[in-house]
């Protein structure tokens, strides 16, 4: 593999493979009003903040950790304010104690609060503006979670990025993926080169997976999953992956490792996979092998469809996990390829209402998506191009998918948000 793409690879996973503590979304609220706070140099009276509708729709329903299960944009925002952690990134209520938990019941309490639409025709986009006497400041993040485009205090800038919904909005360059140069990669890298980062992701994920397990969390997927269906490894992969998110999705103070600014699909990823090595009795260097088939597949996927939309990101990153197991059994680039074309055509479709504890479920059929794939193509069965988006090349049906998310189904984004926020 050339240098350039081998270190581009690296640096791809290193740029996505973050921490976060909570839903990534409330999460972006809260690390935005923290730098407006920040900015601010005081408490504020008063806070405005302002959501694309694509944020409103994925904070609605979240818990935020750290707030006594409180859900919603103002009580992210408030979280954040009161943690004063900007320097944290996707961590910054990964620290707040028993003391500022009481203070946020308080500030939301007496303090004011105003939550509306953006103005912007952005996708995502978050500014939050903070009032203190004749003071104000103000922090805008726009297009992924950490990306901040200005900041501002009594009206002077401080802080500025030129921002364009349609420009490159990551320091990688996501064109160089493909499913030849993933598996290429796999097979090659270095594992000192990417063992740190993906031994936090095994470590985060599968410790939040277990706290999902073992407590009651939302809907209690992964428990169910269990209870009814028993402990094979098929349905144990399932299981971990949905517990993940139902702790995550419920308020557990824990982080996780996020994939494609997601700790769903960041769960969805890698705990199958980490399942089914467990299973196998592989080595860690064929399980970080693995993880990077799975990490890598769901950041393709995901490139073209985009952040924020009407399409489930947790089937793009099943769509890797399935990719990632067929790793473990030995596939190569071909078998990888089929698995996950299978994939696609079984579970495209399924909608983003939100973060919620929903997202557990549709965790495991995302999951289940990906390993039928497998088993399919270890079958020696395979669906064609020319059935449905399925077109003759991966490659070609990963663009057919990311069209569909992208575009196709813009208008199913719009409806949706209209009933959750509209019409509620």
């Amino acid at each position: 593999m050339e240098e350039k793409i081998y270190r581009e690879f690296v640096s791809i996973l290193k740029e996505e493979l973050q921490c976060a503590m909570g839903c990534t979304e409330p999460i972006a609220v809260a690390y935005c009003a923290a730098l407006a706070r920040r900015t601010l140099g005081a408490m504020p009276e008063r806070v405005c903040i302002e959501a694309s509708a694509n944020i409103i729709k994925n904070v609605k329903s979240v818990v935020v950790p750290h707030t006594g299960g409180k859900r919603g944009i103002a009580a992210a925002a408030a979280a954040g304010i009161i943690a004063d952690r900007a320097d944290a990134g996707l961590q910054v209520l990964s620290q707040v104690t028993e003391d500022q938990v009481r203070t946020i019941d308080d500030f939301l309490e007496k303090g004011e609060f105003h939550v509306e639409r953006s103005g912007k025709d952005y996708v995502f986009h978050i500014r939050v503006v903070l009032f203190a006497g004749a003071d104000t400041a103000s922090a805008e993040i726009a297009g992924f979670h950490t990306n901040v485009i200005q900041v501002e205090r009594n009206g002077a800038i401080v802080h500025h990025r030129d921002y364009s919904e349609a420009a490159i909005r990551h320091e990688t360059d996501r064109s160089l993926l493909s499913v030849e140069r993933i598996v290429e990669f796999a097979n090659t890298v270095k594992i000192e080169d990417v063992a740190k980062t993906l031994q936090r992701q095994i470590d985060c994920n599968w410790d939040i997976a277990q706290e999902g397990l073992r407590g009651e969390y939302g809907a209690n997927i992964g428990k169910i999953l269990l209870q009814s269906y028993g402990m094979c490894v098929h349905n144990r992969a399932k299981a971990y992956a949905a517990a993940g998110s139902d702790a995550r999705m419920n308020g557990c103070e824990k982080p996780v490792v996020i994939n494609s600014g997601s700790g769903n699909q960041g769960l969805t990823a890698s705990l199958p996979v980490i399942v089914y090595a467990k299973e196998l009795g592989v080595s860690q260097e064929i399980l970080y092998r693995a993880l990077v088939v799975s990490n890598l597949v769901t950041i393709h996927l995901k490139t073209g469809i985009g952040s924020l939309s009407a399409y489930c990101g947790a089937t793009a990153a099943g769509c890797g996990a399935g990719a990632g197991v067929m790793y473990l059994y030995g596939g190569d680039e071909k078998d990888i390829a089929h698995t996950i074309v299978n994939a696609v055509a079984i579970d495209s479709g399924m909608i983003c209402d939100g973060a919620k504890a929903s997202c557990a479920a549709k965790i495991a059929s995302a999951v289940e998506a990906g390993l039928l794939g497998m088993q399919m193509q270890m079958h020696k069965s395979q669906f064609f191009g020319g059935e449905g988006i399925v077109v003759k090349g991966v490659e070609n049906t990963i663009r057919n998918v990311a069209t569909l998310a992208s575009e196709g189904m813009r208008e199913t984004d719009r409806t949706i948000i209209r009933m959750m926020i509209e019409e509620n």
